[in-house]
């Protein structure tokens, strides 16, 4: 057996005790101290040592003598006779020593808290606060929209948990967010997949919990390990948790369901996507309905039980607000319904789904005379489809879920061309051509950043130009300044040949989005922004995600803006209660309005009027359109 010194089992203890931190240095330096006081007060005391012409001091007067010139090195200046000099000598240099090694511990612990608090590594003691867990571009516009959605809220904060160092996000959050208004935002650094970093969140008390998937990488294993972490926590809370998760793969919807079961709701990011973008370029004027619906600046959806409205109809229900527009109901027993049956009756418990300014601003009229023109309403149905002329530049794995979704609105005998840089997909494309009904595709290979291939394409000739990344093929800057080139083509061909053509594109990177963004209504650009409003939505009411979800279905209803001549007789005077009670006959919900006159006027909403003041008299132009929520 290995025998060790004296001395070197004096220096393990001594690094022992230093590895304890500086509140164990301070303590060995308070007992050195009290030491020498005492030594040098029984030493005078004992042998009666006195300043020159002084008596002899006691054991007390000699100890508060000797710390006073431990603590006071100026103190022995003062002293007389060689004797008593030499003590107080003695304890000076041992305070001089003390004192300038607790200053050095004070110093380099100070140090290491502000390090350790740098690191964002202490535990949040907060309540009732919104947690993002992970970080992307998406978190800016997330942040954003909960800063307005908390306007009327005492005390809000956001916290967030990412595995990138503290100062870095909040040094970037300032610089992309001007005014944080009355919320507060608390960074920690830590991996939010790992139990113990994501207890530093304090997940149990917070209110709703975003679980952001990386922009790279395979992300939903990642977002899954994180509710997981939250779901099967041995210190999980009682009470059922808020999650808002992205998931980015269909295949991995089914697992992380079972994950998180009733207490997360999934937002398929590439599905939502893609829905959308066949949806708004389709229709114009729609990209901006989205967008009211999904921002928290403005009108919102809201739920609430109105009992003075139980055993009325829906079609009574759809009049009964004067300032909110009724789009469906909740059922008593949670299901969703947009644009129910105008016939259903509303029952006990039952929910009925607005659009309002405010919560406060939900109140049922007292009004019982609507001041319907009858005279006005128009009751024919037009319901004619033609077929469409469809352009897909791009290609990623969205392409099949636009390919397909898009076949489900189209008349028959419409067209899609997809072109593509990379051939990697033909028969994957071949494939899925051969289940569509209504649509004809084609695929071509060629360069789609090639202005002699866009020039070749005929842009004139399409009712609608979708763009997509090539995220699959190459990295997302990459990818963005690829359809970014494209876009800035299909411009050019747009305004030489004077047509009107719908435009959707995709970018990856919310920064290029807004680099590429115009003041167009019918050139819009769909990236991860929409996300972020649909997942800061959904944050703050979890029933908002069926909601949406159906809105985004071909199956149901979704919206729809139709032509004005469809429900009034254009250029006469008409308030919207006769729009609601037209649209009401064929079964469709009225909620707005878009203006023609207005339609290239970013100021005015690109002309988009949603939630009107019902009793407000319109006068309509033949061009302008009716936005309702309809089946078809």
């Amino acid at each position: 057996m290995q025998k060790f010194s004296l001395s070197q089992k004096l220096r393990y203890r001594f690094d022992n005790l230093m590895s304890k931190g500086p509140i164990a240095m301070i303590s060995l330096l308070g007992i050195l101290s009290v030491l020498i006081v005492v030594i040098a007060g029984a030493v005078i005391s004992l042998f009666h040592i006195a300043r020159e012409g002084e008596e002899p001091m006691g054991f007390i007067e000699s100890s508060w003598q000797s710390l006073m010139r431990a603590l006071d090195s100026g103190a022995v200046g003062g002293d007389a006779g060689w004797e008593f000099r030499a003590v107080a000598f003695v304890v000076t240099l041992g305070g001089i020593f003390i004192l300038s090694t607790l200053i050095g511990v004070l110093g380099n612990g100070i140090q290491n808290k502000l390090e350790e608090l740098r690191k964002g590594r202490s535990v949040v003691i907060e309540k009732n606060h919104t947690l993002i867990l992970g970080w992307s571009s998406k978190i800016f516009t997330i942040i954003s929209e909960l800063v307005i959605a908390n306007e009327n809220q005492k005390n809000p904060c956001v916290v967030i948990l990412a595995d990138r160092d503290k100062v870095e996000m909040e040094d970037e959050i300032r610089s992309k967010i001007d005014d944080l208004k009355n919320t507060r935002v608390i960074c920690r650094s830590g991996i939010p997949n790992d139990m113990a970093d994501l207890n530093i969140a304090n997940p149990h008390s917070a209110k709703s919990i975003i679980v952001l998937a990386p922009e790279e990488g395979n992300a939903d294993p990642l977002a899954i390990k994180t509710i997981l972490a939250i779901t099967n926590n041995p210190e999980r809370r009682n009470e059922p948790y808020h999650i808002v998760a992205e998931i980015k793969e269909e295949k991995n919807l089914e697992v992380a369901k079972m994950v998180g079961k009733d207490e997360v709701e999934l937002v398929l990011t590439d599905d939502i996507i893609a829905r959308i973008m066949v949806q708004t370029s389709r229709q114009s004027g729609l990209s901006i309905v989205f967008h009211e619906l999904m921002d928290f600046d403005g009108a919102e959806i809201y739920f609430k039980e109105e009992k003075v409205l139980t055993g009325k109809t829906y079609a009574d229900t759809v009049m009964a607000y004067e300032d909110s527009a009724v789009i469906g109901l909740q059922y008593a027993d949670g299901a969703v319904k947009i644009n129910p049956s105008m016939n259903y009756t509303i029952q006990p418990g039952d929910k009925i789904i607005a659009i309002t300014e405010d919560d406060n601003t939900m109140v049922v009229s007292k009004k019982k005379d609507y001041t319907i023109s009858e005279k006005s309403i128009v009751s024919i149905i037009s319901d004619t489809m033609i077929s469409e002329r469809i352009l897909l530049l791009g290609w990623n794995k969205r392409a099949f879920t636009i390919i397909r979704e898009m076949d489900n609105y189209v008349a028959s005998g419409s067209y899609m061309k997809v072109v593509s840089s990379f051939d990697d997909d033909k028969s994957s494309i071949l494939e899925v051509a051969l289940d569509l009904k209504n649509i004809a595709l084609e695929f071509q290979h060629a360069d789609t950043t090639s202005r002699e291939v866009i020039d070749q394409l005929d842009i004139a000739s399409y009712s609608s130009v979708q763009m997509l990344c090539y995220k699959d093929n190459m990295d997302m800057q990459d990818a963005d300044a690829q359809t970014l080139i494209t876009l800035l083509h299909i411009r050019r061909v747009i305004e030489e040949t004077g047509k009107d053509i719908k435009v959707v594109s995709e970018m990856l990177d919310i920064r290029n989005r807004d680099l590429a963004e115009v003041t167009k209504a019918d050139d819009f650009i769909v990236s991860d922004k929409l996300i972020s409003l649909l997942m800061s939505q959904v944050s703050e009411n979890k029933y908002l995600m069926p909601v949406f979800s159906d809105l985004f279905s071909a199956d149901g209803s979704e919206i729809y803006l139709k032509p004005v001549e469809d429900y009034v007789e254009p250029r006469e005077q008409v308030n919207f209660y006769t729009v609601l009670e037209s649209a009401a006959r064929k079964g469709q919900t009225a909620i707005g309005y878009r203006i023609a006159a207005n339609s290239h006027d970013s100021g005015k909403a690109y002309g988009v009027v949603l939630n009107p003041v019902k009793s407000k008299i319109l006068k309509f132009t033949p061009n302008d359109r009716v936005i309702v929520l309809a089946e078809s």
